[in-house]
C-alpha cells in the first residue's frame, strides 16, 4: 500500500516495532479487562486492530508505535489508583512512563496532567501525591542525561524538546484526511456519550475512570493536532480511549441482532475504507 522496501538489516528494527505493537494491542485487552471498565471480552482487541486497519498510515510512525505503548502503561498505573493500593508508587510509574513516551513525541508531557487529575480524583488530601511527578520528573532527567552523555549526545534533550504548536494546512486541506478524521471523532464521542447516559448510575469509580480515558482522549486529539503530517501520525495515541468508548457502548446494547448488526458494520467499515485507499 505504501511501497516500503526494508533492507536485511532493517529488518531487525522492524520486528522490534511489530512486537511493541502487539504488545500494544494485548495490553489494551489487559488494561480493560483488569480494571473492569469493560466487560470481560476480546471486543477491545477487536476495535483496537480495526483503528489500525481504519488509520493504517499510523504503522508507518514508529514514534507513534513507541509513544503509545508507553502511554498505554502509565494509564494502566492511573485507572489502577482506584483501588487505593500503593497509590504513591503507581503516581510514580505512571510519570516515569510518560516521560519515556516523551522521547518519541515532546507534546505527550501534556499527559503528565492527567497524573495531576488522577491524584484529584482518588487522593487529593494527600499533598505528598502531588509532589511525586516532580520527583520522577528529576529521576528521569537524572538518569537520561547520564544515559546521553555515555551515547555522546549531550543536546538531544534540548533537540528535541521544542514544543512547536504547528498545525500542517498540507494535512488538514486534504478532504479525505479530515472527512475521516471527523467520522472517527463523531463515533468516539457519540460511543462515550450514550455509554455515559445509559451507565451513569454504574458507580462513581466507575465514572471516574471513564472521565480519566475522556481528558485522555482529548489530550491525544490535542498532540494529534499540533503533530500531524507526512511523516508523523501520532493518532493511535486517541485509539485506546476510543476503544473503551465503542466497547462500553457496544455492551449497553441490550437486543442481540442489534448488536451483531452494530458490530459487523463496524467491522466491514475500516475495510471499505481501507480498499478505498488503495484502489
Amino acid at each position: 500500500m505504501f511501497q516500503q522496501t526494508y533492507t536485511v538489516d532493517q529488518l531487525f528494527e522492524q520486528s522490534v516495532i511489530l512486537g511493541c505493537l502487539m504488545l500494544s494491542i494485548f495490553l489494551v485487552n489487559f488494561i480493560t479487562n483488569r480494571n473492569k471498565i469493560t466487560g470481560s471480552n476480546s471486543l477491545s482487541i477487536l476495535f483496537y486492530t480495526l483503528l489500525i486497519v481504519f488509520f493504517p498510515r499510523v504503522l508507518l510512525d514508529s514514534d507513534a508505535i513507541f509513544c503509545s505503548f508507553f502511554i498505554l502503561l502509565a494509564v494502566r498505573r492511573l485507572l489502577s489508583l482506584r483501588s487505593f493500593k500503593e497509590v504513591k508508587l503507581k503516581i510514580f510509574d505512571a510519570s516515569v512512563w510518560i516521560l519515556i513516551a516523551s522521547l518519541f513525541y515532546d507534546w505527550a508531557l501534556l499527559y503528565l496532567l492527567l497524573v495531576f487529575v488522577a491524584i484529584y480524583f482518588y487522593q487529593a488530601k494527600n499533598i505528598r501525591n502531588w509532589l511525586i511527578p516532580f520527583v520522577a520528573i528529576i529521576a528521569m532527567s537524572i538518569i537520561t542525561l547520564a544515559i546521553l552523555v555515555l551515547l555522546k549526545d549531550p543536546y538531544f534533550l534540548s533537540d528535541h524538546y521544542v514544543f512547536n504548536m504547528v498545525i500542517t494546512p498540507s494535512y488538514f486541506n486534504d478532504f479525505e484526511n479530515v472527512a475521516y478524521l471527523f467520522l472517527y471523532v463523531f463515533i468516539v464521542l457519540l460511543s462515550g456519550l450514550i455509554s455515559y447516559i445509559r451507565l451513569g448510575n454504574v458507580g462513581l469509580n466507575w465514572l471516574m475512570s471513564m472521565r480519566l480515558v475522556l481528558y485522555l482522549f482529548l489530550v491525544g486529539l490535542v498532540i494529534f493536532l499540533f503533530k500531524s503530517s507526512s511523516e508523523h501520525h501520532p493518532i493511535m495515541l486517541t485509539f485506546f480511549p476510543s476503544v473503551v468508548f465503542m466497547t462500553t457502548y457496544l455492551e449497553t446494547i441490550k437486543k442481540d441482532r442489534v448488536k451483531e448488526l452494530v458490530l459487523i458494520s463496524v467491522i466491514v467499515l475500516p475495510f471499505i475504507v481501507l480498499l478505498s485507499r488503495i484502489f
